[in-house]
């Protein structure tokens, strides 16, 4: 074996992280989209609310299996399916029938049924990324993927958001999701054509960078299972109380997906262009937070030990979550609350790594099943969040509804007050 390392990983990496952000560009056009929405289709705030609640009970009970069959399937395949699903789903989103053809019954139905099948199909993307970033990239190399990808898919809205509020404005809601499906295509086509399940079976990945990274690594077989023991990562105090932590800390990033776009829009009086580049900030920040949260949590462990270096990333970041949002839905001055919304998301954002950081120290071998479980917990939360917010809303205003994350991110920021990071599951 002679010669340098090919870089063949890092290129698959860039195709993953398009996906991602063209999975965030998919999902997230309903979010944008809801001033336009619910007013052609004539649907109340709390019906919407149901919309977008569809969406994440999908993501949240097909996560988990959706990620177990995209082992068994292989993510060459199982990512390059999921990207014309979303192709699809977002035409047929675009078809849904209008008040001039259907009762509010059946649009509030078929908005539902939609929402839930992309919800499901969108579930499957980052474990199955995940499997992918195992595969192709060494032991101790995976953080700065991982990181890097989180911030891809922030992005995604980030950089659709304006777009996106521009194509409405001009061509309406209808003709923008026909415009944006197709992209999905074009992933799923780069993906097949460059991917490739294992290292070993890529052409152009030379033997050097095979041995790379699968160096010091178990032989990964291509129909894993789930890892034997899962079920004792349920019964893991400490996996729960992090999982419940995450699940409040997720209340605030699913108020900004869901709902911040269409507050500055019929709250705060923006114009949706206006709004599209300010909710576009709000992502940026949120990229940025996530970089800084990963080399923050690596930086504090090495100094203060796994505990508290796992701790202080998240209990700080949640205060300040807590504060801005407050902020941010009563201050008069509406660009210091759209400074101040995209601060708490930069705060949630800058949390993320120590979660997961947590949840591999914590669950051990078991790593993954304690991720599924993280996981699974942190988007439960986006249901409640729908339901939540537009109730909250019609009872005490938007600016409470707003501000009801910092209950949220305080309570979150208790909690991990009792998860021992450094007690990982028992094995025996």
């Amino acid at each position: 074996m002679t010669g340098n390392p090919t870089n063949v990983r890092w290129r698959i990496f860039v195709i993953l992280s398009l996906a991602s952000f063209i999975a965030y560009v998919l999902r997230g056009n309903l979010s944008i989209a809801a001033p336009e929405m619910i007013k052609d289709l004539q649907l109340s705030e709390i019906q919407w609310g149901w919309v977008m609640a569809a969406f994440t009970t999908g993501y949240t009970i097909f996560q988990l299996p959706g990620g177990v069959l995209g082992d068994r399937m292989g993510p060459r395949k199982a990512i390059t399916l999921l990207c014309i699903f979303w192709t699809i789903l977002t035409i047929v989103t675009a078809v849904v029938p209008g008040t001039d053809a259907a009762s509010a019954t059946l649009i509030i139905g078929s908005l539902i049924a939609v929402r839930f099948l992309v919800g499901m199909f969108q579930a499957p993307i980052f474990p199955i990324i995940n499997t992918a970033i195992c595969r192709w990239f060494p032991p101790g190399g995976w953080g700065l993927p991982c990181g890097l990808n989180n911030a891809s898919l922030t992005l995604g809205i980030a950089v659709s958001a304006p777009v996106l509020a521009w194509l409405i404005a001009d061509y309406g809601w209808r003709v923008s999701f026909r415009i944006i499906a197709p992209i999905g295509l074009i992933v799923a086509a780069l993906w097949w054509w460059y991917s490739r399940d294992f290292p070993a079976e890529h052409a152009a990945a030379n033997e050097a960078e095979v041995a790379l990274i699968n160096a010091n690594r178990p032989e990964i077989v291509s129909t894993p299972t789930l890892p034997p023991g899962w079920v004792r990562v349920l019964k893991d105090r400490n996996i729960l109380l992090l999982t419940l932590s995450y699940a409040f800390s997720n209340f605030v990033f699913y108020s900004a997906f869901s709902w911040w776009f269409y507050y500055l829009v019929e709250v705060r009086a923006f114009n949706s262009s206006t709004a599209g580049y300010a909710t576009s900030s709000q992502w940026i920040a949120g990229a940025l937070g996530a970089v800084l949260g990963g080399w923050l949590c690596d930086r504090l462990c090495r100094k203060v030990g796994l505990r508290w270096g796992s701790r202080w990333p998240i209990i700080i970041g949640q205060v300040l979550v807590a504060a801005a949002v407050v902020i941010g839905a009563y201050h008069g001055n509406a660009v210091v609350a759209v400074a101040c919304l995209a601060l708490a998301f930069f705060a949630q954002q800058l949390t993320e790594s120590a979660y997961w950081n947590s949840s591999i120290a914590i669950g051990n071998q078991l790593a993954g099943a304690a991720g599924g479980v993280l996981n699974t917990g942190g988007n439960a939360m986006g249901i409640v969040n729908a339901l939540l917010v537009a109730w909250f809303a019609q009872v005490f205003g938007w600016p409470f509804a707003i501000a009801s994350g910092a209950i949220f991110a305080l309570i979150a920021a208790a909690l991990l007050l009792f998860v021992r990071s450094d007690q990982p599951v028992r094995l025996d």
